[in-house]
Parts: C-alpha cells; sequence; structure tokens
C-alpha cells in the first residue's frame, strides 16, 4: 500500500465569526484525502502557540491569513512530499524543524496544526477506519469514561459577548452517560433559560454570543448560574445536571485586582466568592478562577471540593502543565490542539495529564469552523469531556453530532 503524501494545498477560509482561517488538504496513497479547517481563539493565553496573522491593516485589520497560507504552500508541503502520512510523530517533528520556534512563530500555529491534523485524517482514510480508531493506533491514553460529558455553554460572557457579564462561560453538564440523553436535557434547559431571561429580562438579553449561548447584559455573576439551575428545576431535571464554571479571570485582571461586577477584588474576596457559589450550586468545574500566571492561587481552589480546570494557565502546553502538577495546582485541564500546534504534542499533553490523574475536557474555539475532529480526538481518549458550545450553532453542533454517531456505530 502506498503511503506517501502526494499533495498538500491551502486555501482561506471563514470561521464562525466571519474572520479568515486557513483550510487545509492533505493527500496521500492514490487518493486518500484528509481535510481539517483551523479554528481560532479569541480569549487566549499568553503562552500559546503563535496564530500567525498577516498584520496588515488595509485588509481585514491585518487578520488575514495569507502568509500562513504561503509557508504550507511553500514551505511545508515541498518539505512533505511522499513523507508517510501514516508516520504521524514523524510528520509533526518535521514541521517543528521546519519552523524551528519555541512558539511556532515563523510558520504560524494555524499552518502547522493545519497540516498535522489533516495528514490524520488522510491516514484514516486510507487505512479505512474511523479516525478515532487511527487515534488509537497512535497511541494509549489512560481513558477517564468511556463516553466523554458534554459540556455545554449555554451563557456566554466575558470576551465571547458584548456585555457587563465578567466571567466567561456558565456550562450545564447532563450527568448521563447518554449522549442523546444528554443532548436533549441540554437543549430543552437551553429553550426554558431562554424563556427565563426574556421574561426577567426582556427579548433584547436573549442574543448570543460567539460560542452560541445567550449573552445577556447583566453585571451579577452569579445570576447565569441562578438561571440555569431555576430552568432545571422549572423542567425536574436538576438531579440530572451540574454546571460549571469558565471564569477567564485574566481578562479582568488589572492592577494586582480582579474588576468585574462594578467592584475591584483581591485574591481572598474571589476565593470566598467561588467558596459561596459552590455552596449554592451543584458545580462540577471552574476553569480559570484566577489569573494565567498564578499557580498558587489555583492550587488554594483545588481541594478537590470542585475540579480546577486550567486552560490560560496551562495551554495544552508540556512544560506548563508538569508546573500545575508539581504545584497541585489543576485537577482537570483544556485541551486545545491549537494552542500547542501539532497532534502528536496534544497527545503528548493528554497523556502526561492522565499520568497524574488529571481529567481533559477537549474542548473547541471561540472562533469555529464545521470541522468535527475534537470529537474523535475525545471519544478515542476517552476524555472526561468535550466542551463545545451550546447546542444551537451548526459549528457548534457538528461536535456533538459526530459524537453521536461515533457512540451509534459501537
Amino acid at each position: 500500500m502506498t503511503t506517501g503524501i502526494r499533495k498538500i494545498e491551502a486555501k482561506e477560509i471563514l470561521d464562525s465569526r466571519g474572520v479568515p482561517t486557513i483550510s487545509i488538504e492533505v493527500t496521500a496513497g492514490e487518493n486518500s484525502k484528509g481535510i481539517f479547517d483551523v479554528p481560532s481563539g479569541a480569549s487566549t493565553g499568553a503562552h500559546e502557540a503563535l496564530e500567525l496573522r498577516d498584520g496588515d491593516p488595509a485588509r481585514l485589520n491585518g487578520r488575514g491569513v495569507l502568509k500562513a497560507l504561503q509557508n504550507v504552500n511553500e514551505i511545508i508541503a515541498p518539505a512533505l512530499l511522499n513523507f508517510d502520512v501514516t508516520d504521524q510523530a514523524g510528520i509533526d517533528k518535521r514541521l517543528l524543524e521546519l519552523d524551528g520556534t519555541p512558539n511556532k512563530s515563523k510558520l504560524g500555529a494555524n499552518a502547522i496544526l493545519g497540516v498535522s491534523v489533516a495528514s490524520a485524517k488522510a491516514a484514516a482514510v486510507l487505512k479505512n477506519v474511523p479516525v478515532y480508531m487511527h487515534l488509537r493506533d497512535l497511541a494509549d491514553v489512560s481513558p477517564s469514561r468511556k463516553v466523554p460529558y458534554l459540556f455545554m455553554n449555554l451563557i456566554n460572557g466575558g470576551l465571547h459577548a458584548h456585555s457587563k457579564l465578567a466571567f466567561q462561560e456558565y456550562l450545564l453538564v447532563p450527568q448521563t452517560e447518554s449522549v442523546e440523553e444528554a443532548l436533549r436535557i441540554g437543549v430543552q434547559i437551553m429553550h426554558e433559560a431562554g424563556r427565563l431571561i426574556k421574561e426577567k429580562y426582556g427579548p433584547t438579553f436573549t442574543n448570543f454570543g460567539d460560542e452560541g449561548g445567550f449573552a445577556p447584559d447583566i453585571a451579577d455573576v452569579k445570576e447565569p448560574l441562578n438561571i440555569l439551575f431555576t430552568a432545571a428545576k422549572n423542567l425536574g431535571l436538576q438531579d440530572k445536571i451540574k454546571l460549571s464554571l469558565d471564569v477567564a479571570a485574566t481578562s479582568f485582571f488589572k492592577d494586582g485586582k480582579y474588576n468585574f461586577g462594578g467592584r475591584s477584588s483581591n485574591t481572598e474576596e474571589l476565593l470566598n466568592l467561588y467558596h459561596e457559589i459552590c455552596a449554592q450550586f451543584p458545580m462540577l468545574s471552574m476553569e480559570d478562577p484566577f489569573m494565567e500566571e498564578s499557580f498558587e492561587d489555583f492550587a488554594r481552589l483545588n481541594d478537590g471540593k470542585v475540579i480546577v480546570i486550567g486552560d490560560d494557565l496551562t495551554v495544552t502546553n508540556p512544560a506548563l502543565l508538569k508546573k500545575a502538577i508539581e504545584m497541585k495546582s489543576i485537577s482537570g485541564i483544556i485541551i486545545k490542539l491549537n494552542q500547542i500546534g501539532t497532534l502528536t504534542e496534544t497527545i503528548e499533553t493528554m497523556k502526561m495529564a492522565r499520568a497524574a490523574n488529571i481529567e481533559c475536557v477537549v474542548s473547541h474555539r471561540s472562533g469555529e469552523t464545521k470541522d468535527d475532529f475534537i470529537a474523535d480526538l475525545a471519544f478515542a481518549y476517552g476524555a472526561f469531556a468535550l466542551k463545545s458550545g451550546a447546542p444551537s450553532k451548526t459549528e457548534r453542533l457538528v461536535k456533538y453530532n459526530r459524537l453521536l454517531e461515533i457512540v451509534g456505530q459501537q
């Protein structure tokens, strides 16, 4: 069987926010094709791999990706011609050698990631197996669950919405092994939450944020939790759900203080607020509860009562994860492919996390595409959860629907 890469092509497409991103197509063997549409984040950690943008203010406010496209077509494609598409580690090693920078700033993490994942997809097609089965052939990762929990961001704030709400994501997590039941619960509670918001605040408060959830223009950071839990109770589903928060605290941290809801709080006051929230609501997890450099403060909350998740803190980076493990900062980690830039590095981060008994939450980005690869990634390695926004926008639903499809094939 011929397994060599025959062609790599890059083109510009638009993400869910109407911002340019890259689509990569890798052709290998006789005619096995893999396509990956690269997502983009709005709330990004300072230590993420570099997403290469053109910087030309005359074109899309500098957000074009023509440089990244050129890097794929003129540098990466010739270097990987005839490379064995099933050798994922070798492909990713070559990509890192071509870039040669610590944060992928030469070629761009968007260019590198697109080729990395599209190659894996092409390999799966060549082997005539589902993507998740090919991923399992690449590595063994200690699983958390047979089927991931669904983390549904039903109310958006922070950098994902234009509102007074400082905390970024209010997530519903159905407590069930069934993806079908989880989606049904999520949709029911989403519609009931919308009804409650409209009834209390008016129809303009039911506008949507970047990730498909409601974006009410309210300042009280507890109110969205109250809305979601009330919606669940109204439907008799309060015992079937837990709630989670992505605080994204770096986004409102300035001059040593956390500024939100019309007040300025120190670390101690914010920690007390989290304890109040955990006492009042059925909380499963809290993501980025403090600013992205405060490993010690994360550890103070990480007392076993709630899963403390690192995102901006760890950015899917093995070195930062190692520090978080040593300092006992987290019990969960967000896994985002484009934070680190290659599939191999992503898998290594997941392996390291699971070896330390840290839960992996495979996540989308706020600027998404209709690519469903992360569903295969989450299922392949038994991730604790799949986080893909609210079950409303197409680019979010395709991930949940792909997981549903995979489970239906078992």
